[in-house]
């Protein structure tokens, strides 16, 4: 056997023999595929939580449809994909890690029988496996945050790291991990928890009928409404603390910052195309990993 003949069977064995591999395959392959597609509504709602001294700044900025137009019309349509490098480079790893870490919790908890976690099992394992990705995948956080908002032009994402490395530090790479963690961990718990109630609430043979991928994702997006309402302050101030690291001293300083700005309604600054971003994409990232995780064996 020669060597290609060899690698190429040894990874065929690692993808049959290791459920931990296929979950981080079908996680990365469900996130890149719903987070190319959503991309332009994560770059407004990141233009709209982040006012800079451009025309697009200065621009109604309590309008996504202003918002989408001024960027059509300065950057055209590959303009609302502006920071998709990073988006990738942070999405192929970190949903991957996501959903392999969420599998080897639930088969820790799960005692063999294969069971749909409980409520509060839900959340606890959805803010834990959400946890492990968001520190490991902080500082792609942090450049793609920069990228999509126009306060700051790097030439690529290799540049990016360098130059906050740089300039700021190891901090700087890390900066807004508190409330990214505070957005992102209680958004995977209550999104599992709605997600799974959901799945129980829909009679059993409906689930095994052909029709299971549209109601996989119909309970998706129950689920994502609910849980990025709750979550939305948070996602205000972790974009808040990676644009302007050196404005900030803690998490203190950013909600009063964005109190005294912007009163309460400032903590819901780009709700509208996050929560239809991030409804539509954990639906149809989790109805995605559903197929592929069935069709692979794990189901």
């Amino acid at each position: 056997m020669n060597d290609s003949s060899y690698e190429s069977s040894f990874a065929m064995d690692l993808v049959a023999n290791y459920p931990l591999v296929k979950s981080f395959l079908a996680g990365s392959f469900s996130g890149t595929f719903s987070t190319i597609v959503f991309q332009p509504l994560d770059l407004v709602k990141t233009r709209l939580q982040a006012p800079v001294n451009t025309s697009i700044g200065r621009a109604n900025q309590t309008s996504m449809i202003t918002i989408f137009g001024k960027i059509l019309e300065k950057d055209h349509l590959p303009g609302l994909w502006k920071g998709m490098t990073p988006s990738i480079a942070r999405v192929i790893p970190g949903v991957g890690l996501y959903f392999s870490s969420l599998h080897w919790l639930r088969s820790l908890t799960s005692k063999g029988n294969g069971s749909e976690p409980g409520p509060l099992e839900a959340v606890a394992l959805g803010m834990a496996a959400r946890s492990i990705s968001g520190i490991c995948l902080i500082p792609m956080t942090v450049i793609k945050t920069r990228f999509e908002s126009g306060v700051y032009q790097y030439g690529g994402v290799i540049q990016a790291f360098r130059t906050i490395y740089r300039n700021e530090g190891v901090r700087g790479l890390s900066c807004g991990l508190l409330p990214t963690l505070f957005r992102d961990a209680p958004f995977s718990g209550l999104y599992l928890m709605f997600y799974t109630q959901a799945k129980a609430a829909v009679p059993e043979d409906w689930m095994d009928s052909k029709a299971n991928a549209p109601i996989h994702f119909s309970c998706g997006i129950v689920a994502g409404l609910l849980a990025s309402f709750v979550t939305q302050p948070a996602d205000v101030l972790k974009t808040k603390m990676q644009l302007y690291p050196e404005k900030f001293n803690g998490i203190i300083d950013v909600i009063f910052y964005v109190h005294k700005k912007y009163g309460m309604k400032g903590y819901f600054k780009g709700l509208a195309p996050r929560m239809l971003r991030r409804t539509l994409m954990a639906a149809m990232a989790w109805t995605i990993y559903e197929q592929v995780t069935k069709s692979m064996g794990l189901k």
